[in-house]
């Protein structure tokens, strides 16, 4: 009995797992043609589907796709995938990932899910693409702003130039947009990010354009110059708020305008050059005289500090420094002369040499012969340079002097041992061609002192002439006077030069005129003839 009860069991057992075996096997030759449980594809629940029904399912997936369009400055549209008839298209892709699956491990489906990917082909009508985005909002001419390129601002005192960022605008490319929303439906992305896509028109010159940024870099260092003139006590600053005027740029890179530049090198020249100037010189005499005609003082060398501007702004430093000069002078104060210079009166014929303020020395001499024209000339020079052993040589005349000191031209100090005596009135007719002769201590004594550039005043000064050259002065005056004799209608031409001649004179040479008297006496008669002469009846 109990072994025809375990034979009954066993019966039973076997019965049973028969069953199952059949009912797995089944289930497994079932999954060899559809989805296993838990099988999702494409973010659809796919478990027990065959290749039909789950292309189905995704089709009606497709039937609700959309795309959306995300646009600058918060700007949102729409595409739906019916409007442009989207439509997947099948190659078997499913029936692949089908085969690909274990069927006979469907049991393990029962607890996990897995999530496949199907490389979806899909379809559209490119017309119906072209009108849904055409009747975009954002390609509508008065929705798309033109791009504006990024620039450099207009300077700033004290903060220089700035990036003006570029307005990049909201117009589309049509184009790209076309290519990128179609690359996105082909795998049906829900969003496309316009910008990301690069469907906008750019500018040309954006924010982040490294010649830009060079540029307004190189435009801040020519700017940041501080360049300080020193004249003496004074000085005169050109910063960044008048360089700036003068700066362009071409091809990236940052011009000068060196006519605005020159221009105001010239503005210094003017304030500040004395070369040419009227001097004002208080003489050993005790009087001051007025000094115009040379050369002598500051003068700016226009190219010279232009060049030197130029590569002091491109090495963006700051500055302190003098311009350059063509010329310069001893002194940037009241006289440029400074207290150091050569004082010749070719009046009283008598020269004087002062160093720092003292008096070197001083002598006679013999200047530019008068009667035959070549006075020699007035005037405020730097003394053009220094030599021994030279020969003057002119169309007459070929002369060895010791020392050669020339200042105006041709026309020079140097020693003259032809010569006996110095002063007085010999330069009237007997005079040099236009030299300053010297005794020759003297000559040597000067060019032991002075250097190239050295001031050399030359002037004249009435009333400081030698007794000799006043007394013939006086006695030209005497003579003119004396010729008037009886006066008559006549006189009055010789009365009116006598006059004038006398007036010319210095009050110490009008006192050497003896006959004074006999003039005002003759301007008196001539006075009362003209009062009493009878008119001519016509």
């Amino acid at each position: 009995m109990e072994k025809k009860k375990k034979k009954h069991v066993a019966l039973v057992v076997a019965i049973v797992v028969t069953a199952l075996a059949v009912v797995y096997i089944g289930i497994a030759f079932f999954f060899q043609s559809h989805f296993c449980f838990g099988t999702v594809l494409d973010g659809i629940p796919v478990g027990g589907y065959n290749a039909a029904k789950a292309e189905q399912a995704i089709k009606e997936e497709i039937d609700g796709y959309s795309l959306t369009l995300l646009g600058r400055e918060d700007g949102e549209e729409v595409i739906t995938g019916s409007s442009i008839k989207v439509a997947p298209i099948f190659h078997g892709e499913v029936e692949a990932l089908i085969k690909k699956q274990n069927g006979f491990a469907w049991i393990a489906t029962l607890f996990q899910k897995e999530e496949l990917e199907l490389e979806r082909v899909v379809t559209y009508e490119e017309a119906a693409l072209d009108d849904a985005l055409s009747e975009l909002s954002c390609m509508q001419p008065q929705n798309q702003r033109k791009p504006v390129d990024a620039e450099y601002s207009d300077y700033v005192s004290g903060k220089g130039y700035e990036l003006v960022a570029a307005d990049y605008g909201t117009t589309l490319d049509k184009t790209a947009l076309k290519k990128a929303v179609g690359e996105a439906i082909l795998v049906l992305d829900d969003t496309l990010d316009l910008d990301k896509a690069g469907c906008y028109v750019e500018p040309e010159v954006g924010d982040d354009d490294n010649r830009l940024l060079s540029l307004i870099d190189e435009l801040n260092s020519y700017a940041g110059v501080t360049i300080t003139y020193d004249f003496g006590e004074k000085s005169e600053t050109l910063d960044g708020d008048t360089i700036s005027q003068w700066l362009t740029d071409e091809d990236w890179k940052v011009s000068v305008d060196q006519e605005a530049a020159t221009a105001y090198i010239k503005g210094l020249g003017k304030k500040y050059n004395t070369a040419y100037a009227t001097k004002t010189l208080q003489t050993s005499y005790g009087r001051e005289v007025t000094i115009s005609g040379g050369a002598y003082g500051w003068k700016i060398d226009n190219s010279g500090e232009l060049e030197q501007l130029l590569a002091d702004l491109k090495a963006g430093k700051d500055v302190e420094r003098e311009p350059i000069y063509a010329q310069t002078a001893n002194s940037h104060g009241e006289n440029d002369y400074g207290d150091s210079y050569v004082e010749i009166n070719l009046t009283a014929q008598h020269l004087f040499v002062y160093k720092n303020g003292a008096l070197v020395v001083e002598s006679d001499f013999v200047s530019g012969n008068v009667s035959k024209g070549h006075a020699s000339p007035t005037g405020a020079y730097g003394l053009t340079y220094k030599t021994k052993d030279a020969v003057l040589r002119g169309e007459d005349y070929e002369t060895p002097v010791k020392y050669w000191m020339p200042f105006a031209g041709d026309v020079g100090m140097h020693d003259a041992t032809w010569r006996r005596s110095f002063g007085g009135s010999i330069y009237m007719n007997n005079g040099s061609h236009g030299c300053i002769n010297l005794p020759l201590s003297v000559a040597k004594k000067i060019y032991e002192t002075v250097d190239k550039g050295y001031a050399v005043l030359v002037y004249k000064l009435p009333g400081t002439e030698s007794v000799e050259v006043q007394q013939q002065e006086a006695d030209s005056v005497i003579n003119t006077i004396n010729s008037i004799e009886t006066v008559t209608l006549e006189s009055e031409p010789i009365i009116v030069s006598a006059r004038s001649m006398y007036d010319a004179l210095p009050g110490s040479v009008q006192a050497l005129v003896t006959n004074y008297d006999v003039l005002v006496a003759a301007e008196a008669s001539l006075a009362q003839l003209k009062a009493t002469q009878v008119p001519v009846q016509p």
